[in-house]
């Protein structure tokens, strides 16, 4: 079997979920791993039992390899260079979230992928379980009616220690891009505009914001409404938050860890009841894929194999960063932000 070629770009700890993978498979083989730090490369490459190159400049890992696919493992700010230039070299890119540091470097960087004729696609790892894919079907199958309100709550404490304890947004731009992804798998619409309040609560330990509230306008005509803390002591929701999707004909629920179902207006003449009988509806749990990294990696490289852009490739994922940016665009301003125009326009 031919084996593409391989480098992997940023040598920190999240490498290795992304080498592990590598290794399980037979038709990719890695030829290169580069890091500012040859040091990181070289220990990772002892770690892992690889004879491949190390390199400290990744133009020189790709041509001196051979590389044909890259994989960017390195911090947000460093994404859109690395990805540009991969892509200019002719090489494939699959990213971990975010695909870049502002929403300039994005809109870049699709053109970038378009002009190569390369793909660029992203991490988004909680698109990849079987009970937010038995709501999305559910959702699909008209089980609730047209929806008109999708709400996801996040409320979590986590004491990270370190760097997102220090960061302006922790909440916005580290978190919710998965819960933001998430709502667009679910209801199969992007979105419009965005209203976001950003602020801190007492006793949180985050030196910024680490809570808001997003509404946002979808392109079906329903509105989701996150609400959202990082400092949340207390009765913790799941990290992939807690949903409810109410439709013209029910309401659908998901705590984001057991299998979701639906409460529906139940059959029969229901004319003069203060409150209409519902009837409870399961999702189906039909999904078999991996979960996770390993589930994102696996369509990305069914993507490859098969010439077709994956379902999270950066034209998909410009949409979702767009709600994390005009989010934090509309908490500085104070204002509603056009979706549309700022994805054209924003910086």
């Amino acid at each position: 079997m031919l084996k593409q070629k391989v480098a992997v770009i940023g040598c920190g700890g999240m490498s290795n979920v992304w080498i592990e993978y590598l290794l399980k498979r037979d038709d990719v083989e890695i030829v290169a791993l580069a890091d500012i730090y040859e040091e990181a490369a070289q220990k990772m490459a002892d770690k892992h039992n690889l004879s491949c190159m190390i390199f400290t400049d990744i133009e020189q890992a790709i041509k001196q390899s051979g590389a044909e696919i890259v994989i960017d493992v390195t911090i947000p700010a460093s994404h859109y260079q690395v990805c540009k230039t991969a892509l200019e070299l002719g090489c494939h890119v699959l990213g971990e979230k975010p695909m870049a540091a502002n929403m300039a470097e994005a809109r870049s960087i699709v053109e970038i992928a378009e002009k190569s004729g390369k793909s660029f696609t992203v991490m988004q790892n909680r698109r990849y379980n079987e009970n937010i894919r038995a709501l999305r079907d559910m959702i699909a199958a008209d089980t609730i009616g047209r929806v008109g309100y999708i709400g996801a709550d996040f409320f979590l404490g986590p004491h990270f220690g370190g760097f997102r304890e220090q960061m302006e947004s922790p909440l916005i731009v580290d978190m919710a891009i998965h819960t933001f992804d998430e709502a667009r798998l679910i209801s199969g619409a992007d979105p419009v505009s965005v209203y976001c309040q950003e602020f801190n609560t007492p006793g949180s330990w985050y030196e910024g914001n680490a809570a808001a509230i997003c509404i946002f306008e979808m392109s079906d005509g329903s509105v989701f409404c996150y609400r959202g803390s990082w400092a949340a002591e207390g009765a913790p929701t799941s990290w992939e938050a807690s949903w409810r999707i109410t439709g013209e004909h029910g309401t659908a629920i998901w705590d984001g860890d057991n299998a979701p179902y639906a409460e529906v207006v139940a059959p029969g003449d229901q004319s003069g009841k203060f409150f209409k009988d519902t009837v409870r509806k399961d999702a189906a749990v039909e999904w078999q894929g991996q979960h996770g990294h390993d589930g994102c990696l696996d369509e990305m490289f069914a993507a490859l194999r098969e010439g077709r852009r994956a379902e999270t490739d950066c034209h998909d994922n410009l949409m979702s960063i767009a709600m994390v940016f005009g989010a934090l665009e509309s908490a500085k301003t104070g204002q509603k932000i056009d979706l549309k125009a700022f994805i054209a326009n924003g910086e």
